[in-house]
């Protein structure tokens, strides 16, 4: 059976990456990941907090006087060791290391998307997480200040780049063909929305990180069947992944790659394989014998008139509800 796919211009084995977690802090823990069939990691992400430390004309206006992002906690890497454990990682794998770059507001951050390709990175993901709250700044301005740091990053690449983005686009595909545009090479869809919950009993907020579970794939898989076979580039899906019948319905929608992270997080890097071979398994069953035969398979793009499809799916959704 052939499972390999190509993502990023990389040949991967198989569909299925590491996502940017926790699990890649440690060489023992992705070199297991690696063993159990992973196709390539996304390393966890290097902050703009992190390298504007320091640089007083760089800093948010959320740091103090200092450079430092006291409410973040420790940091696991400085920006210098975490392009030591991206060498380290290249060295002692034989699978693609895609660095992670985080940040939204125009730098000297934006030069360590070199410093990533010349310690070796095989691509570079670039996430743009941001939620604006300014009454002030236009939807295209936002957009415009998001494409002009990807083009920046762009520039100092000469290896693939990624953009990892939210759904919270008015016009997404647009978007989307804007940064193709602009050179991209792949779309991850999507980053985490990140909710605090309050605490009422000490009026405040708190951390409510919570792992994507199954119902969170829908948006994702919307998204990627709506624009699979409307641009070239590559589309991973990323979060809501939690059984191999979850991914078949990734792929199915026209994603390129399945970056894994609460799974894995939940159940330890020894379900890689478990993984794994229940997909193979669920492929062999129903008669497929390589990726490209599902993938794409439930994509928008086999319907001219994409809006009209949305609405008629939206109108059955409705019209299913059965009162009990």
């Amino acid at each position: 059976m052939d499972l390999s796919v190509s993502y990023l211009g990389l040949n991967l084995r198989n569909p299925f990456l590491v996502g940017a977690c926790p699990l890649v802090y440690k060489l023992e823990s992705v070199q297991e990941l690696e063993a159990g069939g992973a196709a390539g990691i996304v390393m966890h992400s290097l902050f703009e907090e992190q390298i504007a430390r320091g640089n007083g004309h760089d800093r948010p206006h959320f740091m103090d006087n200092k450079g430092t992002f006291k409410e973040s906690g420790a940091f696991p890497l400085s920006p210098e060791n975490y392009l030591q454990h991206l060498r380290l990682l290249k060295r002692h794998l034989g699978i693609p290391v895609i660095a992670s770059l985080n940040g939204v507001r125009p730098g000297s951050w934006i030069a360590y998307a070199r410093h990533m390709e010349e310690a070796g990175a095989d691509a570079i993901e670039l996430n743009l997480y941001l939620v604006p709250s300014s009454d002030t700044a236009s939807s295209s301005e936002i957009e415009k200040n998001l494409l002009d740091i990807v083009e920046a990053v762009g520039r100092q690449l000469s290896i693939p780049l990624a953009v990892k983005i939210s759904p919270f686009f008015s016009g997404l595909p647009r978007f989307v063909k804007r940064l193709e545009e602009s050179g991209v090479d792949a779309l991850v869809l999507f980053n985490s929305f990140i909710q605090p919950d309050i605490d009422i009993e000490n009026v405040c907020y708190q951390p409510n990180l919570k792992e994507q579970e199954s119902h969170s794939l829908l948006l994702r898989t919307h998204w990627i069947a709506t624009l699979h076979g409307r641009t070239r580039l590559d589309l991973s899906l990323n979060g809501g992944i939690q059984s191999p019948e979850d991914a078949v319905k990734g792929l199915m929608a026209g994603a390129t790659s399945i970056q894994l992270v609460s799974f894995l997080l939940s159940n330890g890097p020894r379900f890689m394989r478990f993984l794994l071979d229940a997909f193979e398994e669920w492929m062999e069953v129903h008669g497929y014998t390589d990726i490209d035969q599902i993938q794409g398979l439930l994509s928008f793009s086999r319907n001219s008139n994409t809006e009209a499809g949305a609405r008629d799916r939206y109108l059955r959704t409705l019209q299913s509800w059965k009162n009990p």
